[in-house]
C-alpha cells in the first residue's frame, strides 16, 4: 500500500513529477510544487486529455484564451488534448499535491 502524501521531496528547487501508474493508454501522476509556474512563453500542449485534482495546498491555471482556474485542495479539472495551459501560480508557503491522470 502506498500513501500519496508519503515521502514528500525535500528538496523542491524545481516542481517534481512522479509517475505512479503507466501503461498505453492511461498515466497517473503526482506532482509537487511550491511557489512554482510555468516558464512564461512555455505552454503545455498534450496528445493526452489531462484530468487534474489538487489534493493539498492551491495553485493557478492559465490557458491561453485568458481564462483563469484557481484550484484548491480537492477542487478538479478536465483539461482536453490540445488546450494549451499553464500553471501560474503555486502556493509559495507549502506544497501542493497534485495527482494528475493523462488519458487518450
Amino acid at each position: 500500500m502506498n500513501n500519496i502524501f508519503a515521502s514528500l521531496p525535500e528538496d523542491l528547487g524545481a516542481e517534481v513529477f512522479e509517475d505512479i501508474v503507466r501503461s498505453d493508454t492511461v498515466r497517473i501522476e503526482r506532482i509537487v510544487s511550491r511557489g512554482h509556474s510555468s516558464p512564461v512563453d512555455g505552454w503545455y500542449d498534450q496528445d493526452e486529455n489531462e484530468w487534474v485534482m489538487v489534493l493539498q495546498g492551491s495553485g493557478r491555471l492559465l490557458f491561453e484564451t485568458g481564462r483563469e482556474v484557481n484550484l484548491g485542495a480537492g477542487d478538479c479539472i478536465n483539461i482536453p488534448a490540445h488546450t494549451r495551459h499553464k500553471v501560474d501560480w503555486t502556493d509559495p508557503d507549502r506544497p501542493t499535491i497534485w495527482l494528475a491522470v493523462f488519458y487518450r
